[in-house]
């Protein structure tokens, strides 16, 4: 009998500290001597000045590309051209999720190594062997599976620490939905995210993911709002990147994602960044599982001290439309999404029910 294996999948390496830009070439040079950077134009003037020149006196060399703002097919088939004709031999992505997910899918198409130097903690996005691929209108297209994870993740703990206070938050409300979609993952023996099934390692890893936002997210935003690396933003970062993504991996992913996911067919939301929208996923998964009292008002308590809007209305819909919330439930429970990896059977009007009772619970917290 063929059985399904479980997994646990991971970067082959992960660093974390402060200052590690300026030793681009360093990490690269493990797996190339010509990287090909995709680069967020935010960051560019920082990889051109810090990163760049160490490359030349080790006999390497560097090719910087912008990267074009969406995770898109024709995104991917022009940077891997480019990487081609420059005649390139690593990629590497540096910048938010979508550029990091636009690396890791070049690298796979050219049949290359990849190290990717997250600017931003909003999501769980590097260290995973997936990349999320969007329609020119930045709606949610498809996942794209690779046959392996990042070779190199390396988190520069001032870069992060610099960015937006929103978008560290939004990493916390994706990394804050971790151990739950993990759990109910794992409850009904579902598929994760590398299509295997859940091991109880991705449990404990997702698991532990909570254990430091919970022990830290106060101090570490008191850290991003001021700019500044303490411990706490450390042990955040560890959590949102690292824990998320590999626990994630190897624990699945439930409701709270397809959720998200659906939410992309809602014109109001397309300015709202994916942790954010998770984070209502994540409420909607607790209605559904009718969660403990107890454990919803420490998620909430969460979300409110990072600052994550909590309702519908927080995050910008003007107007709430039956129809329209009908189509973000159906596309949820759509069969190749993770709604399957819920106990029982959820069906999309479970699903809308939840989305409503979940806001209005929101709702009640925000006036508390």
């Amino acid at each position: 009998m063929n059985v399904m294996p479980r997994t646990v999948t991971s970067p082959k390496k992960f660093m974390i500290g402060a200052g590690l830009l300026a030793q681009m070439q360093e990490y690269v040079q493990d797996f190339g001597d010509h990287a090909w950077i995709i680069c967020d134009e935010f960051i560019l003037g920082q990889v051109h000045d810090k990163a760049v020149p160490a490359f030349e006196p080790a006999n390497m060399r560097a090719s910087i590309s912008t990267f074009g703002a969406e995770c898109t097919a024709a995104e991917i088939k022009q940077q891997g051209a480019g990487a081609l004709e420059a005649g390139a031999n690593v990629i590497v992505g540096v910048g938010g999720g979508k550029t990091l997910d636009c690396a890791k899918a070049v690298a796979f198409e050219q049949k290359l190594p990849v190290v990717l130097f997250p600017t931003i903690a909003s999501t769980d996005a590097p260290c995973t062997a997936l990349a999320v691929i969007y329609t020119e209108s930045g709606a949610f297209e498809r996942y794209l599976f690779l046959p392996q994870n990042p070779d190199a993740v390396i988190a520069d703990t001032q870069i992060i620490a610099a960015a937006p206070a929103r978008f560290f938050a939004a990493g916390v409300g994706d990394a804050l939905a971790t151990y739950f979609e993990a759990r109910a993952c794992y409850q009904s023996d579902g598929v994760n995210l590398v299509l295997k099934r859940p091991s109880r390692t991705g449990l404990g890893l997702a698991q532990l993911c909570y254990q430091l936002l919970r022990e830290n997210v106060a101090a570490a935003m008191d850290a991003v709002r001021h700019q500044v690396v303490t411990p706490a933003l450390e042990q955040t970062i560890e959590a949102t990147i690292y824990l998320s993504g590999v626990g994630a991996e190897a624990g699945g992913l439930a409701a709270a994602h397809a959720v998200n996911n659906g939410m992309s067919a809602v014109p109001d939301l397309h300015h709202v960044q994916h942790g954010e929208k998770v984070t209502f996923g994540l409420l909607t998964q607790l209605v559904l599982e009718n969660a403990p009292r107890e454990e919803i008002e420490e998620v909430i308590e969460i979300i409110q001290t990072v600052g994550l809007p909590l309702t519908l209305e927080d995050m910008g819909l003007t107007e709430f439309v039956e129809s329209q919330w009908r189509q973000v439930a159906s596309i949820a429970c759509d069969q190749d999404d993770t709604m399957g990896n819920m106990p029982g059977n959820v069906t999309e009007n479970d699903v809308y029910n939840a989305m409503v009772a979940a806001n209005q619970m929101a709702q009640r917290y925000a006036q508390s």
